[in-house]
């Protein structure tokens, strides 16, 4: 980010200085118009960066599509005879109206058609459109999760994913927490991005937009997805609940896997090491591969143990599964 504000810069102390090279007998002041010039274009890239390939292509095509009839025009008018009274100039002025006309309607013609564009020449085909249709906010609790890493890989999702400077400050934090958990944590979903910025079928770019209105991270992603009219990626089941809440369309991992996962039913036996004493009096819990908390009754004597168990029922929510089960 400092390297592309430097480059802005210089290249309005570039205009500066030529502003002032060529300023006679006025340097100073053309010095200024120079930089007041670099300014606007630094001005017109920068508010210009949320133009998509998509349209910006339409609009390409749109203007030359303009100009090419505007020439054909032209060359139609050259064809016939003028009246003596009419000038050159005034023939002139009509073809310079006319190119002004045909290319706002090619332009807007673009613009409005931009989902039909299609380019075709002799055996090759252009088809307009983004690099990356989607744009996607990643949050942190996603990155730790690291399951996105292994979804990116299976080319299932192509799409931008965004991820904002205060979530990349929150995964340092974490990095530099006294805390070893949090450490570990922070960690692993530094390496996790890095990971991701490796893998072509994505892109991973890091915004340095703040949401002042706000206070809290959840509510900052959530306004900056408004704002992008992204979808958020999360793990994290409030911010699931608070972005549905407000319109925000959320890809929770937790649905994906749960969706994914082979169906355990009543009756259905599994092997599984007794871990810890659960809640309630004589249960026990484990966990299977996926994370899966497992609750048996009459498990506690036996902890620490691998035991054949009997699913007795299920409890599927949105945060996770818990599978009860029996000796």
């Amino acid at each position: 980010m400092w390297a592309l504000f430097l480059l802005r810069i210089f290249f309005i102390f570039i205009f500066a200085v030529t502003g002032f090279s060529l300023g006679g007998e006025n340097p100073f002041l053309w010095a200024l118009i120079g930089a007041g010039i670099g300014v606007a274009i630094v001005l017109v890239e920068a508010l210009g960066r949320k133009v998509s390939l998509k349209g910006l292509s339409s609009a390409v095509f749109g203007i030359l599509l303009g100009l090419f009839l505007s020439a054909i025009f032209g060359l139609a008018l050259d064809q016939f005879p003028m009246p003596e009274d009419v000038s050159p100039e005034i023939i002139d002025n009509i073809k310079l109206f006319v190119t002004f006309v045909f290319v706002y309607l090619g332009l807007t013609l673009g613009i409005k058609g931009r989902d039909e564009f299609n380019v075709i020449i002799p055996y090759i085909k252009f088809k307009r459109g983004e690099l990356r249709e989607e744009e996607i906010i990643v949050d942190t609790s996603s990155i730790i999760d690291g399951r996105i890493l292994d979804i990116v890989k299976t080319a299932f999702i192509e799409a931008r994913f965004i991820v904002p400077r205060f979530v990349l400050n929150e995964m340092h934090a974490l990095a530099d927490s006294t805390d070893h958990m949090k450490r570990q944590k922070g960690k692993r979903a530094i390496e996790i991005l890095h990971e991701l910025k490796k893998q072509q079928s994505i892109e991973v770019e890091v915004v340095d937009e703040e949401v002042v209105v706000v206070k809290t991270v959840d509510e900052k992603i959530i306004k900056l997805a408004e704002k992008y009219n992204a979808k958020i990626l999360t793990t994290d089941y409030n911010l699931n609940r608070l972005a549905q809440l407000q319109g925000v369309k959320v890809l929770n991992i937790n649905d994906l896997a749960n969706a994914l996962k082979p169906s355990l039913i009543a009756g259905s036996k599994i092997s599984l090491k007794l871990i810890k004493e659960g809640k309630e009096r004589n249960q026990a819990v484990g966990y299977l591969e996926d994370g899966t908390m497992v609750v048996v009754e009459g498990g506690k004597n036996l902890i620490g143990k691998t035991v054949e168990v009997e699913v007795s029922s299920v409890l599927q929510n949105p945060s996770g599964r818990i599978i009860f089960t029996k000796l």
